[in-house]
Protein backbone atom coordinates (compact mmCIF):
# COMPACT_ATOMS: atom_id res chain seq x y z
CA UNK A 1 0.00 0.00 0.00
CA UNK A 2 1.14 3.32 -0.32
CA UNK A 3 1.33 5.72 2.13
CA UNK A 4 0.48 9.47 2.61
CA UNK A 5 3.79 12.35 3.41
CA UNK A 6 2.54 14.71 6.10
CA UNK A 7 4.21 17.99 6.38
CA UNK A 8 3.46 20.64 8.52
CA UNK A 9 5.04 24.26 8.39
CA UNK A 10 5.42 24.49 12.08
CA UNK A 11 4.83 22.52 14.93
CA UNK A 12 2.14 24.18 16.25
CA UNK A 13 0.20 22.85 13.62
CA UNK A 14 0.33 19.46 15.01
CA UNK A 15 -3.05 19.63 16.75
CA UNK A 16 -4.42 19.83 13.56
CA UNK A 17 -2.37 17.41 11.58
CA UNK A 18 -3.17 14.90 14.82
CA UNK A 19 -6.84 14.78 13.38
CA UNK A 20 -5.07 13.47 9.72
CA UNK A 21 -2.81 10.85 11.84
CA UNK A 22 -5.77 9.49 13.84
CA UNK A 23 -8.25 9.35 11.08
CA UNK A 24 -5.31 7.22 8.82
CA UNK A 25 -4.35 4.99 11.41
CA UNK A 26 -8.06 3.78 11.72
CA UNK A 27 -8.03 3.28 8.20
CA UNK A 28 -4.79 1.53 8.56
CA UNK A 29 -3.16 3.47 5.82
CA UNK A 30 0.60 4.20 6.36
CA UNK A 31 2.01 7.40 7.05
CA UNK A 32 4.93 9.55 7.72
CA UNK A 33 5.10 13.49 9.55
CA UNK A 34 7.41 15.95 8.84
CA UNK A 35 8.28 19.82 10.00
CA UNK A 36 9.14 21.69 6.88
CA UNK A 37 8.73 25.30 6.18
CA UNK A 38 8.27 26.92 2.69
CA UNK A 39 9.72 29.92 4.02
CA UNK A 40 12.46 28.34 6.34
CA UNK A 41 13.67 25.03 5.40
CA UNK A 42 12.70 25.28 1.59
CA UNK A 43 15.26 22.96 0.38
CA UNK A 44 14.20 20.38 3.05
CA UNK A 45 10.35 20.76 1.66
CA UNK A 46 11.80 21.21 -1.96
CA UNK A 47 13.57 18.01 -1.49
CA UNK A 48 10.81 15.74 -0.02
CA UNK A 49 8.11 16.49 -2.63
CA UNK A 50 11.07 15.66 -5.24
CA UNK A 51 11.68 12.20 -3.96
CA UNK A 52 8.04 11.24 -2.49
CA UNK A 53 7.14 9.21 -5.13
CA UNK A 54 10.07 7.05 -5.33
CA UNK A 55 9.70 6.87 -1.16
CA UNK A 56 6.43 4.99 -1.77
CA UNK A 57 3.87 7.84 -1.21
CA UNK A 58 0.27 8.26 -3.17
CA UNK A 59 -0.18 11.56 -1.90
CA UNK A 60 0.61 14.32 0.38
CA UNK A 61 -0.87 16.28 2.82
CA UNK A 62 0.56 20.00 3.82
CA UNK A 63 -0.81 22.41 6.59
CA UNK A 64 0.37 25.14 7.30
CA UNK A 65 -1.24 29.01 8.62
CA UNK A 66 -0.53 32.39 7.71
CA UNK A 67 0.56 32.71 4.09
CA UNK A 68 0.84 29.31 3.96
CA UNK A 69 2.73 28.51 1.05
CA UNK A 70 3.70 25.10 2.15
CA UNK A 71 1.27 23.19 -0.10
CA UNK A 72 1.66 25.23 -3.08
CA UNK A 73 5.62 24.84 -2.64
CA UNK A 74 4.92 21.10 -2.42
CA UNK A 75 3.04 20.85 -5.07
CA UNK A 76 5.23 22.66 -7.42
CA UNK A 77 7.52 19.99 -7.10
CA UNK A 78 5.84 16.56 -7.62
CA UNK A 79 2.90 15.16 -9.67
CA UNK A 80 1.50 13.15 -6.73
CA UNK A 81 -1.70 14.62 -5.66
CA UNK A 82 -1.30 17.56 -2.59
CA UNK A 83 -4.11 18.30 0.19
CA UNK A 84 -3.71 21.50 1.63
CA UNK A 85 -5.08 22.11 4.87
CA UNK A 86 -5.39 25.59 5.97
CA UNK A 87 -4.64 26.43 9.97
CA UNK A 88 -6.14 29.15 11.55
CA UNK A 89 -3.86 31.68 12.63
CA UNK A 90 -3.84 34.15 15.02
CA UNK A 91 -4.69 37.23 13.16
CA UNK A 92 -7.21 36.42 10.48
CA UNK A 93 -9.01 33.52 11.36
CA UNK A 94 -7.84 31.27 9.13
CA UNK A 95 -8.95 33.00 5.79
CA UNK A 96 -5.21 33.97 5.36
CA UNK A 97 -4.31 30.65 5.25
CA UNK A 98 -7.38 29.44 3.14
CA UNK A 99 -7.06 31.84 0.73
CA UNK A 100 -3.19 31.28 0.13
CA UNK A 101 -3.95 27.56 -0.25
CA UNK A 102 -7.28 27.56 -2.28
CA UNK A 103 -5.42 30.40 -5.14
CA UNK A 104 -3.06 27.97 -6.72
CA UNK A 105 -1.89 28.99 -10.11
CA UNK A 106 -2.88 26.85 -13.02
CA UNK A 107 -0.32 23.82 -13.71
CA UNK A 108 -0.36 23.37 -10.22
CA UNK A 109 -3.38 22.10 -8.28
CA UNK A 110 -4.08 21.72 -4.71
CA UNK A 111 -7.03 20.40 -3.47
CA UNK A 112 -8.36 22.30 0.19
CA UNK A 113 -10.04 21.55 2.68
CA UNK A 114 -11.72 23.44 5.51
CA UNK A 115 -9.63 25.34 7.59
CA UNK A 116 -8.11 23.32 10.49
CA UNK A 117 -9.97 19.61 8.56
CA UNK A 118 -7.40 17.43 9.45
CA UNK A 119 -9.40 14.63 9.50
CA UNK A 120 -11.51 15.41 5.67
CA UNK A 121 -7.45 15.86 4.43
CA UNK A 122 -6.68 12.23 5.69
CA UNK A 123 -10.30 10.81 4.15
CA UNK A 124 -9.28 12.73 0.73
CA UNK A 125 -5.73 11.36 0.50
CA UNK A 126 -7.43 7.62 1.94
CA UNK A 127 -10.11 8.47 -1.29
CA UNK A 128 -7.62 8.94 -3.88
CA UNK A 129 -5.23 5.88 -2.61
CA UNK A 130 -8.85 3.50 -2.69
CA UNK A 131 -9.15 4.17 -6.03
CA UNK A 132 -6.57 1.43 -6.93
CA UNK A 133 -6.67 -0.60 -3.57
CA UNK A 134 -9.80 -2.23 -3.29
CA UNK A 135 -9.27 -3.29 0.95
CA UNK A 136 -9.26 0.40 1.94
CA UNK A 137 -12.35 1.79 -0.58
CA UNK A 138 -13.98 -1.39 1.89
CA UNK A 139 -12.76 -0.05 4.69
CA UNK A 140 -13.49 3.68 3.59
CA UNK A 141 -17.47 2.39 2.44
CA UNK A 142 -17.63 0.49 6.29
CA UNK A 143 -16.46 3.81 7.70
CA UNK A 144 -19.67 6.03 5.81
CA UNK A 145 -21.97 2.97 7.00
CA UNK A 146 -21.21 3.33 10.53
CA UNK A 147 -21.18 7.01 10.22
CA UNK A 148 -24.49 7.05 9.25
CA UNK A 149 -25.62 4.88 11.67
CA UNK A 150 -24.36 7.43 14.31
CA UNK A 151 -26.61 9.98 13.20
CA UNK A 152 -29.73 7.89 12.60
CA UNK A 153 -29.21 6.88 16.15
CA UNK A 154 -28.84 10.86 17.38
CA UNK A 155 -32.05 11.37 14.98
CA UNK A 156 -33.65 8.76 17.06
CA UNK A 157 -32.61 10.08 20.26
CA UNK A 158 -34.07 13.36 19.26
CA UNK A 159 -37.49 11.83 18.43
CA UNK A 160 -37.69 10.22 21.75
CA UNK A 161 -36.83 13.86 23.62
CA UNK A 162 -39.13 15.44 22.15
Amino acid sequence: MKKIGIVMGSDSDLPIVKKATDMLKSLEIPFEVHVYSAHRTPVEARDFALNARARGFGAIIAAAGMAAHLAGAIAANTTLPVIGIPCKGSNLDGIDALLSTVQMPTGIPVATVAVNGGANAALLAAQILAVEDASLAQRLDSKRAKDAQAVLAKDAAILEQL
